[in-house]
């Protein structure tokens, strides 16, 4: 396999900091599990944590400065007695172990910590059950004694070209309310199935304290937020996904953790740098929020312990690793303009991350070969999606960040008949070839409260009065034919994979804000309006259908796995037209002009329409016939492009 500076010229310079970067990595590994499989040795969740045997109950914790441990909960009163305590066994290791009637299913419990100085009530480390009190709202771990859950379906199996269906459990359901696992599994996964999805990526599924803060937050890395449910209720989830032949990601948080001390990690056991780093390098300025020393062993056991847990527990296909870029750089890539390649390899980057992010790769794939694994990172550092064999950092996609943000300036800095379509294929294909990719044209990100969904951008207030197809509004018709023109071309020029948030697919309406104190703690935009693409009479449905159709679209066999090929991008008449193995996709972005008998090379044969955006079902007005034929002269392919409009064929 060719290094990485083999194959970009740019990275040439950077050979022996490519190479010593790689052989780190290496002697990390061979230190933490000798010539073992990574995956063999993160078994912390096995030994740490509470853990019933046949006739007892063991609890184990890693509390290196603590002076005393007591075990307490319903079933003691929450009182610390000698029959409680914990013992210490070495290394920092503390034990407890008591005969099975002690503990029952759904009991509450806690840790009681003392250290020379202090002392305090603390969540366990592995905790796999932690519930909030409706009145007090106090968290605690919770005893789970249920029956296993018997399983039913495999995975589906690899994911070379994910199309990716992006989800948050709670705000699932149009009713307001935080939505449930068994909700979404009967509502909202056939919605996901039926659209053509076959990934589905999940927000949130960590435990965290504030609802608000979309589970980026996290408290108890090891416990499945029980505001959703049931460990058996996502297990059947994830099983029914597995069914319909979808897989399922989480948005797993490994770049920080939450500060609070009664719920997380921070002064566990009296020691702030039990698990993150000392002094201000242990706390996110931006996020005020700990961040781990990725340079301990005890932290990357932990860390990689966690995410076998998440697979081996809850069969998960892999992971969407959240705030890369804040783990890679020392300054976590705030106010920092990644222009050069020499920013991915000086000083400022925290060379203990990329060790846990390689070996965190290293790990997802030894325990599922087909699983994926997905970088947030806008540093855009080279090698973070390239293989480990050929210098890289191991994961399988990287998100394309930059393409949501430019789509943003596009709509709100420039009148659409000023959009160049050149720099929209430069921005929308400029990718490492070494690397693949996961475009969007928005996210959760970009439907936040005080942002705006690529919608309301384009249409606005018209939202609320024009969107029923009884209503003639120009401002809603350009809204709708950007609309899809904008997530086709850049699903259809991806560089390896798609995503769409939940419900953009018909383009919802408003924001997302989670219940607060400034919103008098509503729920009314942290909701799905399910009922709006439901409804014929309006014109969501039309969104949505061609969102299926596209989707459907991409499916293709072998035609993402094919490179963009621009055909023509003509300035002057807002025309981009490009191939891809066999497909041709022709826009038309003129606000005004169509055109007839348009040419552009092409290689000769016969081909037919597939679809195209102006159909009446998607909400268009018809001006093109369905299923039309057209063959090439002289490798010259000419067609009929309406303003507004795109134009799907395949090579016959």
């Amino acid at each position: 396999m060719k290094k990485i500076y083999e194959t970009d010229p740019w990275l040439e310079p950077y050979k022996e900091a490519v190479d010593r970067r790689h052989n780190r990595i290496l002697e990390v590994r061979k230190a933490l599990v000798g010539g073992q499989a990574v995956s063999s040795l993160a078994n912390n969740h096995l030994y740490y944590g509470l853990h019933r045997t046949k006739d007892q109950w063991v609890l184990r914790e890693w509390a290196p400065n603590a002076t005393r441990i007591y075990l307490i909960g319903q079933f003691n009163n929450w009182k610390r007695t000698e029959a409680y305590a914990l013992k210490p066994i070495g290394n920092g290791n503390w034990e407890i172990s008591l005969p099975s009637m002690f503990l029952s299913h759904k009991d509450l419990y806690k840790l009681w910590i003392e250290w020379t100085g202090g002392a305090g009530e603390r969540i366990p480390s592995y905790a796999t059950r932690v519930v909030q009190d409706p009145d007090t709202k106090i968290f605690a771990a919770q005893v789970w004694d249920a029956p296993a859950y018997v399983w039913k379906h495999p995975s589906p199996g690899k994911r070379p070209h994910p199309l990716i269906y992006e989800c948050h459990i709670g705000m699932s359901s149009e009713r307001e309310e935080v939505a449930g696992f068994e909700s979404f599994r009967r509502d909202v996964l056939p919605r996901v199935q039926a659209l053509g999805y076959d990934v589905l990526q999940i927000m949130a599924l960590q435990e965290h304290p504030y609802y608000g803060s979309f589970g980026y937050q996290v408290s108890n890395f090891f416990a499945l937020s029980s505001r959703f449910g049931t460990p058996e209720e996502f297990k059947a989830l994830v099983d029914d996904a597995h069914s319909r032949g979808i897989a399922v990601i989480m948005d797993i948080v490994h770049s920080h953790m939450v500060k609070n001390e009664a719920e997380g990690l921070s002064n566990f056991d009296g020691r702030e740098d039990l698990y993150f780093y000392r002094g201000a390098q242990g706390w996110h300025p931006a996020w005020d929020s700990r961040c781990f020393d990725y340079g301990k062993n005890e932290t990357k056991f932990f860390l990689l312990s966690n995410c076998k847990y998440w697979m081996e527990e809850y069969h998960l296909d892999g992971f969407r690793f959240d705030g890369v870029t804040s783990m890679l750089y020392w300054n976590h890539g705030l106010g920092t303009d990644f222009i050069g390649y020499d920013s991915y390899f000086n000083a400022g980057v925290d060379e203990n991350a990329v060790d846990y992010l390689a070996l965190a790769n290293m790990l997802v794939h030894e325990v599922n070969p087909c699983a994926i694994t997905i970088a947030e990172d806008v540093s855009g550092m080279a090698g973070l999606a390239a293989p480990f064999e050929a210098g890289g950092v191991g994961f399988d996609f990287r998100m394309a960040m930059g393409i949501a943000d430019h789509w943003i300036k596009w709509i709100k800095e420039l009148p659409d008949e000023q959009w160049s379509v050149g720099s929209i294929w430069w921005e929308l294909t400029n990718k490492r070839a070494d690397e693949k990719t996961v475009s969007y044209a928005e996210c959760h990100d970009q439907a936040l409260v005080g942002d705006k969904t690529i919608i309301f951008r384009l249409i606005d207030k018209e939202m609320y009065f024009s969107m029923d197809k009884a209503s003639t509004n120009l401002l809603v018709d350009r809204g709708i034919a950007l609309h899809k023109m904008i997530r086709l071309v850049t699903a259809a020029t991806c560089g390896g994979g798609y995503l769409n948030f939940m419900g953009n697919e018909f383009g919802h309406p408003e924001w997302i804000d989670f219940p607060r104190e400034g919103n008098g703690w509503s729920f009314k935009h942290a909701r799905r309006l399910w009922s709006l693409p439901d409804n014929e009479q309006l014109r969501y449905a039309g969104l949505q259908n061609f969102d299926a159709a596209m989707i459907r679209f991409l499916k293709r066999p072998g035609l993402l796995s094919a490179a963009p090929v621009q055909l023509c991008a003509n300035e002057a008449d807002k025309v981009l037209i490009f191939r891809r193995k066999d497909a041709i996709f022709a826009l038309n972005f003129n606000p005004t002009e169509s055109f007839t008998d348009y040419g552009f090379a092409v290689p000769d044969g016969e081909y037919v329409e597939i679809f195209n955006s102006d159909e009446e079902v998607f909400g268009g007005f018809g001006r093109l016939p369905k299923g039309e034929k057209h063959v090439s002269i002289n490798n010259t392919l000419k067609l009929y492009l309406p303003s507004r409009c795109a134009v799907v064929l395949e090579k016959i």
